[in-house]
């Protein structure tokens, strides 16, 4: 029987035998190769060996090699890899080898051209992904956004290239964002407040300040302040992609959050802080467990979260939409817009309004009332 986590398997003649990823079609399609040892463990060692060459090898057969944009693509990747958080390098890295490589690897630099980008990225649009049924517009922005990296990396090399794709866009497609309705986040809160489990008041906590989930879930109790009435954000936790050769394809990390502008001091409304201090029941620890060893994973807060609106009857939502609307009530009630952003964690006010900030209905039909006294009759 295979270990979970691993393609590792014993033959009927007694080998075992391991399968590696070695590459993909254009089509997004896996190809793997296989590699075969008389016990587990050498087994093992081959296939984090076949790893660790694919990822930092940098060894060609000649000068013309050196030219190829999968050779400039893997030196770039070591050379970012130790500036970049965990989670970043591993989302470059599935990129890299899913998408980029497949389709530009074998390709000189400077056979790279605008219209090769061009066609390229409405191939990731229409065809791409391992249904071919296209991939998204952000995913190929992403993609997009990885290419003129190379071959920026590639020309302070001293390569010659023939585009560096910043004349090459992609149009983004909005996503509807979820914002609960003032009735609904009145029913949620119902719900929350007659029950205040670990959950519910992490839910609560996260509609009235922004957090983000792996924020709730990194959140200790030496980060809130009575005192001052603050808390102070400084990690967050979330679980990923393990490639360091272990047993366990994913692994919990806590580091700090999405950016220098995520760290921030919030501030905390007298009645919550009420409720923070009932919920206390130790001084050091997770917030959510009151404890220091036990933590909540960002999906089993996402499923409490489905449950809680499951039973105050509200509709379906992601956990991302307490924090707009959080945003969207505090934009209502009239905060500073700048003040909200610095709450947010977001480096300008302008993303604030253009990604977060929703008015709802409600909001727009009282805007709107306001020119009814331009209508009366004298």
């Amino acid at each position: 029987m295979p270990r979970k986590g691993e393609n590792i398997y014993k033959r009927k003649d007694g080998r075992w035998e391991g399968r590696y990823l070695k590459s993909r079609t254009p089509e997004g399609k896996a190809k793997y190769g296989y590699v075969y040892a008389k016990t587990y463990r050498e087994v093992k060692n081959k296939l984090i060996e076949k790893k660790t060459s694919k990822e930092s090898s940098l060894k060609y057969k000649s000068e013309e090699d050196l030219d190829l944009f999968e050779c400039i693509a893997l030196e770039w990747f070591k050379t970012i890899s130790p500036q970049v958080k965990e989670s970043t390098s591993n989302k470059y890295w599935n990129l890299l080898n899913s998408y980029i490589l497949p389709q530009f690897g074998k390709t000189a630099l400077n056979e790279i051209t605008h219209d090769f980008i061009e066609n390229q990225c409405n191939y990731y649009l229409s065809k791409g992904g391992s249904k071919n049924e296209g991939l998204s517009s952000k995913t190929v922005s992403d993609i997009l956004s990885m290419l003129r990296s190379i071959l920026k990396f590639a020309s302070r090399k001293g390569k010659i290239i023939s585009c560096d794709a910043h004349s090459i866009h992609v149009k983004s497609q909005l996503k509807e964002m979820r914002v609960l309705s003032r009735h609904e986040q009145e029913k949620l809160c119902n719900y929350l407040y007659s029950d205040f489990t670990p959950y519910n008041i992490g839910i609560l906590l996260c509609l009235f300040t922004g957090l983000r989930v792996g924020e709730i879930c990194a959140l200790r109790w030496e980060d809130i302040s009575f005192t001052d009435q603050v808390i102070n954000v400084r990690n967050t936790l979330q679980r990923i992609q393990n490639r360091d050769g272990g047993n366990q394809r994913t692994k919990i990390i806590i580091t700090t959050p999405k950016s220098a502008c995520s760290i921030r001091t919030i501030p905390i409304p007298d009645d919550l802080k009420t409720i923070l201090a009932s919920y206390k029941k130790v001084s050091t620890g997770y917030f959510l467990t009151n404890s220091d060893q036990d933590y909540v994973e960002p999906r089993t807060m996402q499923n409490q979260f489905k449950k809680a609106l499951l039973n105050s009857s509200v509709a379906t939502a992601n956990y991302h939409s307490l924090r707009h609307t959080f945003a969207t009530r505090c934009v209502e009630l009239g905060f500073d817009i700048k003040s909200l952003s610095e709450i947010l964690g977001h480096s300008s006010a302008n993303i604030t309004m253009n990604r977060y900030v929703h008015p709802s209905l409600e909001f727009k039909k009282e805007n709107m009332q306001r020119l009814s006294s331009l209508l009366a009759v004298k």
